[in-house]
C-alpha cells in the first residue's frame, strides 16, 4: 500500500501525522494553562489539590503527545530536527526543562520523602505553565517568521547568533504567537475547570478568570493572524526548490487550499463558540467546542507552514538553507516503514479516549481528596 506512493506523497502524508500531533498537543496545554492557577484559584492547599490532582488525571497524555510529536517529527523530517535542535538548542532546553519538572513535581508532590515541600513543587508546576506554553508559541512562529541559520554542503548547520534561538523571544511577530498560545492553554484550562470540578469556589473564581484571559487570547490571536496574512511568505519554486519572498503568501495559501480555509473559519468559530457559552450561559461544556476549534486551527496553520509549495522552517539569512518538505525528510524507505507503523495511531487515540472518559467520568470534589489518594 504505502510502498507504491510516491516519495513526495510520503512527505506529505508525513507532514500531516506531524501536525495533526502538534495539534492535538496545544489542546493539551490546558494542562499547563491550569497549573498557572495553581495559586491564583487555589487559595486553600484542599483547593490546590484539587487543581493538581484534576489536572494530574491528564498531564501523562500531554507528555506522551509531545515525545511522540518530537519522535516523529525526528523520524520523517531529520534534518529539521537536526538544524533546529542543533542551532536553537537553548530554546528547547528551557521547553524540555519545564517539562521535566512537571513530571519531578506530579511524582514527588506528596511523597513521604518530599523534604523540598508542597509549594516548591507547585511552583515547578506554575513555572512548566508559564515557560512551556510561551515558548512552544515562539518556536511554532519561526515557522513564518524564519530563522538565522545557515546549512553546507554537508547540511552543518551554522546559527546566526549566540542566543541559539532565543532571540526569536525579541521578535514582535512571534511574541503574539507566543502569548497567544501562553492566554489559549489558560482559557481552555479554565473550561477544563468548569467541566470537570465540583467545587462552587474554584467554579466562581474560573468564571471570573475566564474573561480576563480569553480577551488578551483574542487579541494576541488577531493580531498573530492578520499580521501572518500581510507578510511576505518564504515560497518555493517546484521545478527547481529555489526558495524566494512572495508577499501575502501565507494569505494566498489559505485562499487557494479550500479544506484549510474551511477549517480554520471553523476552528475559529468553535474557540470562540466555546468561550462564549462558558462566559454567557454558565455551560460546563465549552472545552467540547473551544478544544476541537484548537485542534483546526493549529493544524491549518501548519499546512499554511509547509504545503502548496512553501518552506515550513524558512532561514531568515540564508534562503537557500530554508527547509522544505521535500528537502528535509527522510528516504522512501524509511517513510514507507515508519509509515505502516503508523497505521497504529488510530488504536493508540482509542486507547486514550478510553482512559480519558474512564478518568472523567465523574467530578473531582473535596470528599475525593480527603478520602482517597492523590498527587
Amino acid at each position: 500500500m504505502f510502498g507504491n506512493l510516491s516519495l513526495l506523497e510520503l512527505q506529505q502524508y508525513w507532514f500531516v501525522i506531524v501536525s495533526l500531533l502538534g495539534s492535538l498537543l496545544v489542546f493539551l496545554f490546558f494542562v499547563q494553562g491550569g497549573q498557572t492557577f495553581i495559586f491564583r484559584i487555589g487559595k486553600t492547599e484542599l483547593e490546590r489539590t484539587i487543581i493538581v490532582n484534576i489536572l494530574g488525571r491528564k498531564w501523562e497524555t500531554t507528555f506522551t503527545t509531545l515525545v511522540t510529536f518530537g519522535g516523529a517529527f525526528f523520524a520523517s523530517f531529520p534534518l529539521f530536527y537536526a538544524t533546529s535542535f542543533g542551532g536553537a538548542y537553548w530554546v528547547w532546553m528551557l521547553i524540555l526543562f519545564a517539562f521535566v519538572i512537571q513530571a519531578v513535581s506530579y511524582e514527588f508532590r506528596t511523597k513521604a520523602s518530599n523534604f523540598l515541600g508542597k509549594k516548591t513543587y507547585e511552583t515547578f508546576l506554575l513555572i512548566n505553565g508559564l515557560v512551556g506554553t510561551f515558548l512552544v508559541g515562539v518556536a511554532v512562529a519561526t515557522f513564518f517568521s524564519g530563522s538565522q541559520f545557515s546549512l553546507d554542503e554537508m547540511n552543518s548547520v551554522t546559527w546566526g547568533t549566540r542566543w541559539r534561538g532565543l532571540e526569536a523571544v525579541l521578535n514582535p511577530f512571534n511574541l503574539s504567537l507566543g502569548l497567544a498560545v501562553f492566554f489559549l492553554a489558560r482559557v481552555l484550562g479554565l473550561l477544563y475547570f468548569m467541566n470537570s470540578i465540583d467545587h462552587e469556589a474554584i467554579l466562581q473564581r474560573s468564571r471570573k478568570h475566564l474573561l480576563y484571559n480569553a480577551v488578551p487570547f483574542l487579541v494576541f490571536f488577531l493580531v498573530f493572524a492578520v499580521w501572518l496574512m500581510l507578510r511576505q511568505g518564504y515560497a518555493v519554486r517546484p521545478q527547481t526548490g529555489e526558495v524566494f519572498m512572495e508577499p501575502r503568501k501565507y494569505l494566498h495559501n489559505l485562499l487557494e487550499m479550500t479544506p484549510v480555509l474551511v477549517m480554520f473559519l471553523a476552528g475559529v468559530a468553535g474557540v470562540v463558540g466555546g468561550i462564549v457559552l462558558s462566559l454567557t450561559r454558565h455551560s460546563s461544556r465549552g472545552i467540547w467546542l473551544t478544544g476541537p476549534g484548537t485542534v483546526l486551527v493549529v493544524f491549518s496553520l501548519f499546512m499554511l507552514a509547509g504545503f502548496n509549495n512553501t518552506a515550513f522552517y524558512p532561514s531568515s539569512t540564508h534562503l537557500q538553507s530554508s527547509l522544505t518538505i521535500r528537502n528535509a525528510s527522510s528516504s522512501h524507505y524509511t517513510l514507507v516503514a515508519m509509515s505502516y507503523v503508523s497505521l497504529l495511531v488510530p488504536f493508540v487515540l482509542a486507547y486514550i479516549a478510553i482512559a480519558w472518559r474512564s478518568l472523567s467520568r465523574t467530578k473531582i470534589d473535596e470528599k475525593e481528596m480527603i478520602e482517597g489518594s492523590h498527587y
